[in-house]
Formats: structure tokens, sequence, C-alpha cells
């Protein structure tokens, strides 16, 4: 606190990217990968800042992509492996996701009647979505691929329908199917993980002994400090020596668990109802807007919870949107005009969901190694009014 003003208004906000937290990651992951064989992939959807990708793809076997765009982004920027899955592809832009894709992942039977055949010709690996009705989910419903009514993965009985009412399917495109995946889980430990698997390999197990792969998805907090990495192997090498498949893993969160900030500075502190309301020189709506749709309250550098600490504090963005807040918070000193806040473990959901929403511009991007932050992305007028 009580940096020189000018000095922080024209530093902040930002985003940084952390080395040292970055490799820590890292380095878990590929013990993973080395312990089991298993190959993990970065999920660019949470994470796809490429000019980290260099370092990155060290350590990790390729990147998957929800789009397009995030399929070439791994294709040319990262190399390795480049996965895709759609909950489904675009006919005019089937032939160009074939030219970034090794694997391309179906997510339902109608989709691999329409794409496999193509896939398969491209030399591509083809693989099917699967949902195995198994929820583990607590408070993240919009996060859930496994809540009633999801339009996300194969369910048994429809693939068992397939296979033996739908003779083009069972005959022309089962044969074709290389793998099947399974995404289920959100910032989970693997005792979710080993339920999940179970009843994913009581309803689907008969199909995955002629399968190459099995794909495990997203969202394994691997690299959190409670994480039981050792639970995780062992399902990974049951699957493996099972099946005589291999094993992909593709969270995003692990990677850059903890290994961003975003640094912002109060600009005014307003009073309502009896809430002591700091406004920031940023935006949960357009910067972190994870925080709201999640809903998430990322911690804050030397803050605590509401009542903690002497002075509470409404931290809130500079939007108009009224709900544009960042959550409450309880300092040990009064909040000033001039402060700057950091919000932590701010590499995840952020920089991929940032927006222009209000004309307000996007955060630059610092990548800190050796206790020294540079500039690696800057933005300006022309991003806001090119997107428009």
């Amino acid at each position: 606190m009580g940096e020189d003003m000018d000095s922080i208004f024209y530093s902040t906000p930002r985003f940084v990217i952390q080395e040292e937290m970055l490799i820590k990651n890292l380095e878990i992951l590929k013990k993973v990968m080395d312990d089991t064989g298993c190959k993990i992939l970065l999920a660019q959807k949470a994470y796809s800042i490429y000019q980290t990708y260099p370092l990155i793809s060290k350590y990790l076997s390729g990147t998957t992509a929800s789009g397009i765009y995030e399929a070439r982004l791994g294709k040319e920027r990262f190399g390795g492996e480049t996965h895709i899955f759609s909950p489904a592809y675009i006919d005019a832009q089937f032939r160009q996701v074939l030219e970034y894709a090794d694997h391309v992942v179906f997510n339902s039977v109608g989709q691999a009647e329409r794409f496999a055949h193509e896939a398969k010709q491209h030399g591509k690996s083809t693989g099917l979505r699967v949902n195995p009705e198994c929820s583990t989910q607590k408070g993240h419903a919009i996060y859930d691929p496994c809540a009633p009514g999801s339009r996300l993965g194969c369910t048994i009985d429809q693939l068992e329908d397939a296979v033996k009412n739908n003779a083009k399917f069972s005959r022309d495109v089962m044969p074709l199917i290389d793998g099947l995946h399974f995404h289920t889980l959100c910032e989970q430990n693997s005792d979710d993980l080993e339920t999940t698997a179970k009843a994913f390999e009581e309803k689907f197990g008969k199909y995955l002994r002629d399968m190459k792969w099995v794909n495990f998805g997203g969202g394994h907090h691997i690299t959190r400090g409670d994480y039981d990495i050792e639970r995780l192997e062992r399902i990974i090498t049951h699957f493996r020596d099972e099946y005589d498949v291999q094993v992909y893993l593709e969270p995003g969160e692990a990677v850059v668990l903890n290994a961003g900030i975003f640094e912002t500075a109060v600009i005014d502190i307003v009073h309502n109802g009896g809430v002591d309301i700091a406004i920031l020189n940023s935006s949960a709506a357009c910067h972190t807007p994870d925080v709201i749709e999640m809903p998430y309250t990322p911690p804050v550098s030397g803050a605590g919870k509401p009542g903690e600490k002497k002075y509470t504090y409404r931290l809130a963005g500079c939007s108009c949107l009224a709900g544009d807040v960042f959550g409450d918070y309880s300092f040990d000193e009064p909040l000033k005009r001039e402060d700057k806040v950091v919000f932590e473990d701010m590499a995840l959901y952020t920089m991929v969901k940032t927006n222009t929403f209000n004309g307000i511009p996007l955060p630059p991007i610092y990548y800190q190694k050796g206790g020294v932050a540079e500039a690696i992305k800057v933005f300006g007028y022309d991003d806001f009014e090119s997107r428009l």
C-alpha cells in the first residue's frame, strides 16, 4: 500500500504469470506421466497464453481444444499432439479442423456417423465422448456435464441402442472409433475421479477393450497441495493394464494453478447501507468473468474473509454492471485511493475470458522470471475496435 499513485495507475491493472510456480506445476504433472505412462495435455480453454508454450511443451504431450481456433493455436504454437472436442462440428469448418487436430472426439452417435469416415480418411484418431451419468459436483451445476438433461456425451443407453438397432453405425462407424472420452470433474480430487471411473468402467468397459485410448478429461486439481496423486496413479495404471489403452488427461487449471496474479488499484471508496465499497481500476465482469460465472471468490494478498480483520470492504469493478463485484474481504488497515490490491491464482480462466464490455481496456500480460516482470502482450484501442 502507499506506492506512488501515478506509478500504480500506469502499471495496473495487469496480469502477471509467474514462471517459478508454472514450472513447479509442470514438474508435478511430468512426474505423473513418467510414473504411469499416461499423456497429459494442456486444456487451452483454461489457459492459452502461447508465449509460455515453449516452456510448457517441454513437459506436456500436447494440447486439447474446444474450438477450431484453439486447435490451430495448439498445432502452430505448442506442437505435440493436438486433440479437439466439440458438442457439434460445423460442416463448413470440419475440413479445417482436420488440418490442425490429430485426435477428433465426437459428442454423439450422429456426429460420429456424419464425420468419422472423413476424419479417418485424413489419418486422424477418432473418439466418442460418453456420459457416465455419475455426478460428483458440489455447487457448480453450470460446470456439471452429468447434470440431468446434459447435452455433453453419449449415454450408455444411447450407445447400446445405436450398436444394437442402427446397422449402419454398428457396421461402418463403431469400428472406426479409437477411444472413449469422459469429462465430469471441476476442481476436484482423485477420489471423485475414482467414483466416476468406476461408473464409466461398469457401463463402458466392454467397449473400451476394443479401443486404443481412453481420455479422463479435465477438472483434475493435480497440483493442489491436498491432491491425492497416489490414488490418481493407481487409477491410471489400472486402466492401462486392464484394457491395454493409452490414458490421457487434459487438465487446464492444474497446469497454471497459483501461477498468476492480477494486480489492480483502488480508485475510489464509496459507502452504502453500512457497506464500505472499494472501486478498483479493473472489472470482474471484463477481466475475471469466472468470478461471476462460477461464482468464485479469488484470494487477495494480505486480506482475510469478511470480518476476520478489522476493516471489511466489498471490492468492486469499474463497469456499469451493478453486479460487477469481486467479493468481500477484510484488511488490517483502511483502504485508500492509491492502494494496490493483488488477486491471487489468476492465471486460469481469466485471460482467456477477458472482454471489452463498456469499452474498458484489456489488461496487459506480464511474465515474471527471476523476480523481473516483462510485458509479453499489451492491448490498446484497436483491440477494442476490431472486436466490434
